[in-house]
């Protein structure tokens, strides 16, 4: 990637966004210099509780070893069809074989939902995930994602609609915590027109957040065009002056 491009947004997020977390990105087959392969899960781990490593700063390589979660495997590409009995296990459940989530009404929902499901290509390759400052010139990131709050997640979220004349700049599917972090940001990626992905509603995942953090991921050819019009938008006027106090307020509250 262009260095130049990362350098660049590191000084506007510090500028408006000042004291807050930075965003990790990923790529599917991405280089693997400086950073180390994801270690396999012992038994079954959210792969998003994973990603607390890659934003505190690690640069991390996964496989179809490092996903302890079926939900993982398969919204991260590596495995192409749903387990026996998914129907019931996010729905209703089925006595005496799977316990249900009860995120849908009923199987034939998920049918449904599942219906047009895409297959995401990563069999047989690694992901490769480091956090936007320990990006290099060899690194082609997919997708970029936010971890945070309210007030930052306001600016992204106008900032994500302000070269479109529809109102629909970000989208919020339904699925689990990885999908918003890595499925859906990547179908968008593949469109000549992409959307932000605003996410973390899974009440699967949210155990791997705090209790106020969301997500905001950007494809990387939309994240190009918002760094390149941040400098023109509300983020220069007396109204995100205002919002930068309440970010910094936010800051002091969760200071460690």
């Amino acid at each position: 990637m262009d260095t130049a491009l990362r350098d660049a947004y590191i000084r506007l997020h510090e500028r408006y966004f000042p004291g807050t977390e930075l965003p990790i990105a990923f790529e599917i087959g991405g280089a693997t210099v400086g950073a180390e392969k994801a270690p396999a899960p012992k038994g079954r781990r959210c792969f998003v509780c994973d990603l607390v490593k890659v934003r505190r700063g690690a640069s991390l390589i996964f496989d179809e070893d490092s996903i302890g979660c079926r939900g993982g495997r398969f919204y991260l590409g590596y495995e192409a069809e749903r387990f026996p009995d998914f129907r019931y296990f996010l729905s209703t459940g089925k006595p005496g074989v799977v316990e249900g989530e009860r995120y849908k009404q009923t199987p034939e929902i998920v049918d449904e939902l599942d219906r047009g499901t895409v297959r995401i290509p990563t069999k047989g390759k690694s992901i490769v995930f480091k956090r936007w400052d320990h990006l290099a010139a060899a690194d082609n990131p997919d997708a970029v994602v936010f971890f945070a709050r309210p007030e930052v997640l306001s600016g992204l979220f106008t900032l994500a609609n302000f070269d479109r004349s529809d109102p629909n700049g970000v989208i919020c599917p339904f699925g689990a915590g990885c999908s918003s972090v890595f499925y859906y940001p990547w179908l968008e990626q593949q469109n000549e027109n992409p959307r932000a992905v605003l996410g973390m509603f899974d009440p699967s995942a949210r155990p791997c957040v705090p209790s106020d953090v969301l997500t905001m991921a950007f494809p990387m050819k939309k994240f190009e065009r918002v760094i390149g019009y941040m400098e023109e938008s509300f983020l220069t006027t007396d109204t995100w002056e205002k919002v930068m106090k309440k970010i910094a307020r936010s800051n002091a509250l969760h200071a460690p």
